[in-house]
């Protein structure tokens, strides 16, 4: 039994100690492995910590460049802008048009309430549409002499006709200066002469200042014809008073006016020249073209013959001799003198010396 006894305690003791020493070796294991994760966190981080020290500097040199780099961008000559778009050809009826017009005379009128009813003018009775481009630059030619008043309802009357009509268009007023015979034709060949300087207008309206249309279908622009605009006026009855008339309102291209060497400047006094222009086109090959006697309607603004105005008693003759004399007698000889040139806001006006008979 004692034997056994001491088997058995040599038997645990040596288990104990296998234990221990299993027990150590389990110790030993963990701690070195624990050191071993130790390194590897520590290196790690520290290879963070250099490339984190490595791309900062790179970091900091960019943002440098950077700040360097744009007040040279700003220096650089800016992009040019791109040019505005070309508008569209204004369409060939205007969609602005309104059609029959009340025309009055009996209510006094001021220049400047007619400026503020077009605050779309520019200086010197200028206007062009803004929405599209105009098919027509039109010179309006109104020959003139102390007709002021009358000239105040052509303004309120027309600027907002010719507006809605989508013309590139200026008022040129042609004033004769000097108290001589009144010469019409010839103040409408200076009118283009004049309007050719500040403008390369295609068409010209040639106007009397008291003749106001009724209709604003009635364009005022030039046609494959010269084109007669006074129809139907008041004082004939809305009625034509002739197929040759062509007085009044009347509108030329530049290429028709230069064909019959533009108007006549010998007829001194009332009457003729207009008759004297048919004979012209005719020769030329050239017909008239109307509107309609309803479109074609105007007013004319009651009123006194003007003093040195008086019928002209040559007129028959002249007219009869038209074939011969309008190669010599028209734009081609045609001598003034401007004394002033107005720039107002409505229109344009022209003071010449246009001589004597």
């Amino acid at each position: 039994m004692a034997g056994d006894s001491t088997v058995n305690f040599n038997l645990l003791h040596r288990t104990c100690k296998l234990v221990v020493l299993l027990c150590l070796l389990h110790i030993s294991v963990t701690v070195v492995f624990y050191v071993r994760s130790l390194d590897i966190r520590f290196a790690f981080a520290q290879n963070q910590q250099s490339h984190n020290n490595g791309t900062q500097p790179n970091q900091v040199r960019n943002t440098a460049f950077t700040l360097q780099t744009e007040p040279a961008e700003t220096e650089k000559e800016a992009p040019a802008e791109e040019p505005a778009k070309k508008l569209e050809k204004c369409p060939e009826t205007s969609p602005l048009l309104v059609g029959p017009l009340r025309v009055e005379f009996n209510v006094p009128v001021s220049l400047e309430q007619i400026k503020k009813d077009n605050p779309n003018l520019q200086p010197g009775g200028r206007f062009r549409p803004k929405d599209c481009e105009a098919l027509q630059k039109v010179a309006i030619i109104i020959p003139f002499r102390n007709r002021d008043e009358h000239l105040k309802y052509w303004l309120y009357y027309l600027h907002p006709i010719l507006q809605r009509q989508q013309l590139d268009y200026g008022v040129y007023v042609i004033n004769q200066d000097g108290d001589e015979i009144f010469n019409r034709a010839k103040l409408l060949n200076v009118g283009y002469m004049e309007a050719l300087k500040e403008y390369d207008y295609e068409c010209f309206v040639f106007s009397d200042v008291d003749l106001i249309p009724m209709d604003d279908r009635n364009t005022y622009k030039c046609f494959s014809q010269p084109r007669h605009l006074s129809v139907s006026m008041d004082k004939f009855g809305f009625r034509l008073p002739y197929n040759q008339y062509f007085g009044g309102v009347s509108s030329m291209s530049k290429e028709q006016y230069l064909k019959i060497n533009g108007f006549p400047n010998n007829y001194w006094g009332w009457g003729g020249e207009d008759d004297d222009i048919y004979n012209r086109l005719a020769s030329k090959g050239m017909s008239i073209s109307r509107p309609s006697g309803e479109t074609g309607k105007c007013r004319m603004i009651r009123h006194e013959r003007d003093k040195q105005n008086d019928p002209n008693p040559q007129r028959f003759d002249r007219i009869a001799h038209t074939r011969e004399t309008m190669y010599k007698d028209g734009i081609k000889s045609l001598s003034y003198r401007v004394v002033k040139t107005d720039k107002f806001d409505l229109f344009t006006k022209i003071t010449v010396d246009v001589g004597k008979p």
